[in-house]
């Protein structure tokens, strides 16, 4: 009961930061809600017992990633940022609401289909071995995940060069 308790508390944080991440006119705001709803995301695999993504989605997102979005945040110029005012037409709020409605739909359609909520809750209590996790993260085979870690390494490293390139002088 108590799993139920802290992980409705962890979607409320995720949930709510989510929306106010993409609706604050502040980006300094924006870049903390975002800090908070990958707090909230460790938590819930922390709360899976996955102490090894929850790890890593401490230090590599929560730490890294927006550590360089608020390290290119400080280093725009104010008279950039008061320029970029955008004001929000009726018919795309019309369309994001629709394409978040149909991404919805989609993702319940396929938890239904694949019944993957009740296959979740027969694994809760079977443990992987850290080799099994580690095999899968760095291997190259089917299902194996090294393309994903290398497309992670060039968006930190195109994330840091942007930085740079954000902090020269004219």
């Amino acid at each position: 009961m108590a799993n139920y308790i802290v992980f409705a508390l962890l979607f409320i944080v995720i949930i709510g930061s989510a929306i106010m991440c993409v609706t604050t006119k502040r980006i300094m705001r924006a870049a903390t809600f975002l800090l908070f709803v990958l707090f909230g995301i460790a938590g819930i695999y922390f709360l899976l017992d996955y102490t090894f993504l929850g790890a890593a989605q401490l230090s590599i997102y929560a730490g890294g990633v927006t550590m360089i979005y608020v390290f290119a945040i400080q280093l725009v110029n104010k008279r950039t940022l008061q320029g970029m005012v955008e004001r929000l037409k009726g018919n795309k709020i019309v369309f994001g609401a629709f394409m978040a409605l149909l991404g919805l739909v989609m993702t319940v359609l396929v938890f239904m289909k694949n019944t993957l909520i009740d296959m979740s809750a027969d694994m809760a209590d079977a443990e992987v071995p850290m080799k099994e996790i580690g095999t899968a993260l760095m291997g190259s085979e089917k299902f194996q995940y090294v393309l994903p870690f290398e497309f992670i390494s060039v968006f930190l490293l195109a994330c840091i060069i942007g930085g740079i390139v954000i902090s020269r002088k004219e």
